[in-house]
């Protein structure tokens, strides 16, 4: 199992969860206090929508979200062989979920991570509430 993550910044989130809700066709996967996700079976997408008033309509960040921990490994020694940077977490909370992934950076400065879900968390990320609140989101 592979598939494309497109994360939106969105200022509104009932609104964007009802506006994708009818564009897919499914109910959100998971749903906490600023944040849904849908798992799109066709075309297969995991749509991320963050509420972060005053950037809707922005992309927040990009993945590939990928099946095992060995398949994020296998990531980082493709990008590391291609002269491409990393930034890994492990064992790490984002998006209510706990996860493995790594980190790109792109040439116009766009984030990409390939992640593994490894089970719920009970938080949006592991960094400290006033710097979450920030930045708008751990991602």
């Amino acid at each position: 199992m592979a598939r494309v993550q497109l994360a939106l910044n969105v200022d509104d989130l009932d609104a964007a969860v009802d506006f994708y809700r009818k564009m897919f066709g499914t109910e959100p996967a998971k749903r906490r206090p600023g944040y849904a996700n849908f798992a799109v079976a066709d075309p297969p997408l995991k749509l991320v929508l963050m509420e972060n008033p005053g950037r809707g309509g922005s992309l927040n960040h990009l993945g590939v979200e990928v099946a095992t921990t060995q398949a994020v490994r296998s990531e980082i020694e493709r990008l590391r062989s291609e002269g491409l940077a990393t930034a890994e977490e492990f064992g790490t909370a984002c998006c209510y979920a706990t996860q493995d992934k790594t980190w790109v950076t792109g040439p116009d400065d766009e984030s990409w991570e390939f992640y593994t879900v490894l089970g719920d968390a009970d938080v949006l990320c592991n960094v400290p509430d006033d710097a979450e609140a920030e930045r708008g989101a751990c991602c």
